[in-house]
């Protein structure tokens, strides 16, 4: 059969268009396919490297901030990084942008960890309209972010603990006391979805607080880690902190030391960590020097219970040791003379872990640095954080007169002046917060080094009866 002329043109036609829609089709399906980014798994830090935490009250606290600085003078003591706390009461989105340039950009941070939506919510029940305010300002304070060439880390609000909110002598709206932790996990879920989409970092902080306190209300109908049912006590900020640290996935163990015999009888040793020598087996035990990488990590007695929830010493310090090939009976171990425990030569077979015996200088070192740290974020650290009160109703108050027009309130009007001679100070006391905040942490990087310890384990001689 002989087709027209006409005919083969439309057929020819029909088939180009047919082939530019396939190659528009999976031109479209590669660019959707090359916008899905994988959320951030990890910090990659080097010597350097500014991390700021930017939040409200929780974050003012300079607890979990604390603890996570801890984390880092001991787990990486080789590695100076920066840290600067950006937290202030009753911060919302709204606060952080507009101290955004003076308090987050001008420390050049490779990482901004941003824990807002508290105060966002404002304590009630779910609306639409308070949500809006927070989506935008919060789309736009992780525009800034990128903007200045930093990667943020989108952390949920914390537990709002209605329990502890009903124990507590202040009057609350029932409604907003049962629903509002409910409204924080909605905030927390839409971070969620933020951070996946757009391969940001993201710190599940809500679930570890909610969780753990469940577990424990089973033993104790009124536990708390919340008292005032917004801000976590010290152990709860080592909660936040592990799940911080936990959700970037930092190195978790300290060391691992495993010591034995080969079938000839000589001494042999594997170890991560650090660096093993002069082993020696004797009649009665072993002996060797350790040069750790790095020290356990470990938190002021106040903090404590939080490291016990969380089993922080083995889930994120572990320093275990094992010694194989011992005649049965008890040993003790020292560390530079020092007695740090008794232990069989079975339980020495499977492993001891001794990051959280306060005997062991390694531990005793640690706490020098906690406290060092603590004495650092109490003072001066503290110190450039209240000095951003004053900052923060400024800008509202401010803001509120702008919107006035011409029609000024003369009361605010007096008030934002009053506040503007306060922030006359705000540099000075910035800066010398910052060169006290600085000398401390010198400080603690001549004491967070690891030394050569002398281990010595040698065989318990049982007591003669009379």
């Amino acid at each position: 059969m002989k087709y027209p002329k006409i005919s083969y043109q439309l057929i020819r036609l029909a088939a180009v268009c047919l082939l530019l829609q396939a190659t528009t089709l999976l031109s479209a399906q590669e660019a959707e396919q090359k916008t899905h980014q994988a959320p951030l798994s990890k910090m990659e830090l080097q010597t350097g490297d500014s991390i700021v935490f930017l939040g409200d009250s929780i974050t003012h606290q300079c607890l979990y901030t604390q603890y996570v600085e801890d984390f880092f003078y001991t787990r990486y003591p080789k590695m100076r990084l920066k840290f600067h706390n950006a937290g202030v009461g009753g911060a919302k989105a709204w606060d952080a942008l507009a101290r955004f340039d003076r308090d987050v950009a001008a420390y050049h941070p490779k990482y901004v960890t941003v824990l807002l939506g508290m105060n966002d919510g404002r304590y009630q029940p779910f609306n639409d309209e308070i949500f809006k305010t927070y989506y935008d300002d919060m789309k736009e304070l992780i525009s800034k972010i990128e903007g200045i060439g930093a990667t943020p880390i989108l952390m949920t609000p914390t537990m709002f603990d209605a329990r502890a909110a009903r124990m507590g002598k202040r009057p609350r709206d029932p409604a907003s006391v049962e629903l509002y932790n409910s409204v924080l996990a909605y905030y927390g879920t839409w971070l969620r979805e933020v951070a996946a989409e757009s391969g940001f970092g993201f710190v599940d902080m809500y679930g570890p607080l909610n969780n753990i306190t469940i577990a424990e209300r089973q033993k104790n109908p009124q536990f708390t880690i919340i008292r005032d049912a917004v801000h976590p006590d010290a152990p709860g900020q080592v909660v936040m902190a592990f799940a911080l640290l936990s959700d970037m996935n930092v190195q978790r163990q300290v060391s691992r030391i495993t010591v034995s015999k080969k079938a000839n009888g000589e001494a042999t040793s594997t170890a991560r960590g650090g660096k093993l020598s002069d082993l020696k087996y004797s009649d009665d035990g072993v002996s060797f020097t350790w040069l750790a990488d790095s020290l356990p990590w470990v938190v002021p007695a106040e903090a404590k219970l939080g490291a016990e929830l969380t089993k922080l010493g083995h889930r994120m310090s572990q320093e275990s040791l094992s010694i194989h090939d011992l005649p049965p009976g008890r040993y003790e171990l020292s560390i530079d003379g020092e007695v740090v425990g008794q232990y069989s030569n079975t339980t020495l077979a499977r492993h001891v872990e001794l990051q959280g015996n306060p005997k062991t200088p390694q531990y005793q070192q640690a706490m020098q640095v906690a406290l060092l740290n603590k004495e650092r974020n109490d003072g001066p650290v503290k110190d450039k954080r209240n000095s951003w009160r004053a900052f923060q109703s400024y800008a509202r108050m401010k803001r509120e007169l702008d919107a006035q027009g011409d029609q000024k309130d003369p009361k605010k009007v007096a008030a934002v002046a009053q506040l503007e001679k306060r922030l006359a100070d705000q540099d000075r006391v910035i800066q010398e917060s910052e060169a006290a905040a600085k000398a401390l942490e010198d400080k603690i990087y001549e004491i967070n080094q690891p030394e050569a310890r002398k281990y010595v384990l040698k065989k318990v001689t049982a007591a003669k009866k009379k």
